[in-house]
Parts: C-alpha cells; sequence; structure tokens
C-alpha cells in the first residue's frame, strides 16, 4: 500500500465542522500512528533533501507537526508562523484573507535573513489563504518562497493558483 492510500485510509472526514456544510479533513489519526508519522517525515525528507531550502516554515498549528521535524531531519531551521499575539519577541505581521473573514499572522522578525530559501509547510491546503499569507510573511522579511507542501490538499477549491504567486513548487501528499 503507497502512503498516499495509508494517508487516505488514516485520514477522517468530520462532518459540518467548524461550521454547518464544512467537511473536516481531521488528520489526528495519523499522529495516533507512530509508524505512518515517521513515512510521512521519510517521504518529506526524500522529496526536500537535494532542495536548495536555507529554512522550513510551518503554519501554526498543525503546520509544526511535520514541518519542524523535517527541519530537524534536513539540519535547516524551522521558523514558526504563527497568529497575532501568541510570539514573545519582536514580530514582522501581515493582514491576510480567508474565505471567511480576515486573520494576522506573524513571525520573528529575525527568524528569516535576506535571500534565504524558505519552503512553507501546513496540513492542509483549502482556498490558500493561510498559505498565501505565509509567502506574503516570508517576502517582507526578505527571504524568497522556494516552495510549498502541504499533507492534503483540496484540489476543488483552486487553492494552488493563489500561490503561484510565490512559487509553482506546490506538493501535497493527498489530494481530495
Amino acid at each position: 500500500m503507497t502512503l498516499e492510500h495509508k494517508l487516505t485510509a488514516a485520514i477522517r472526514d468530520i462532518q459540518d465542522f467548524p461550521k454547518k456544510g464544512i467537511v473536516f479533513k481531521d488528520i489526528t489519526p495519523i499522529m495516533m500512528d507512530p509508524e505512518l508519522s515517521k513515512a510521512v517525515v521519510d517521504h518529506l525528507y526524500m522529496l526536500y533533501k537535494g532542495a536548495d531550502l536555507d529554512a522550513v516554515a510551518g503554519i501554526e498549528s498543525r503546520g509544526f507537526l511535520f514541518g519542524y521535524p523535517l527541519a530537524m531531519r534536513l539540519g535547516i531551521p524551522f521558523v514558526l508562523i504563527r497568529k497575532k499575539g501568541k510570539l514573545p519577541h519582536e514580530v514582522i505581521s501581515v493582514d491576510y484573507d480567508l474565505e471567511y473573514g480576515s486573520a494576522t499572522i506573524e513571525m520573528h522578525v529575525d527568524a528569516l535573513s535576506e535571500g534565504q530559501k524558505v519552503l512553507i509547510h501546513d496540513d492542509l491546503l483549502a482556498t490558500g489563504g493561510s498559505a498565501y499569507g505565509a509567502g506574503m510573511l516570508i517576502e517582507k522579511a526578505g527571504a524568497k518562497v522556494a516552495g510549498f507542501n502541504f499533507l492534503v490538499a483540496l484540489e476543488f477549491l483552486n487553492g494552488s493558483d493563489k500561490l503561484k504567486k510565490y512559487s509553482n513548487n506546490i506538493t501535497n501528499l493527498v489530494t481530495y
């Protein structure tokens, strides 16, 4: 069985969460399976071990789950991208639009240096709002978006179209 099939079998649908009409893709069963979790990290490492990356940035909070282990395996820094007011040091921030409103994300001002190449990782690509905001933040810091990686992509929402402003290097492990 391929990794994609194992992930598809593990991910469960939660109807009407967080609001009526939404089918939430719950990745928590992956966390309950240490072998599957290790396989995800191993797969991500194989995808990016030869890439010219300077950092991995994870979007709060599920982007931390596999983004941080990937950065450790690659031997490069992991950058936290968090919701407004969650980071203790001086930050830079950007406002971005979501399908149901707007939000602000932040990153420590000293997390990246000019010209660094950054892979942005998150658990799910839907409409692309959060990842687009992360791209804005990376560029605001003077770094470059080297690509995007997601565990799950909801292809029918066309979120990858929005991200192509930053990079055509958009990968995911499972597509719905």
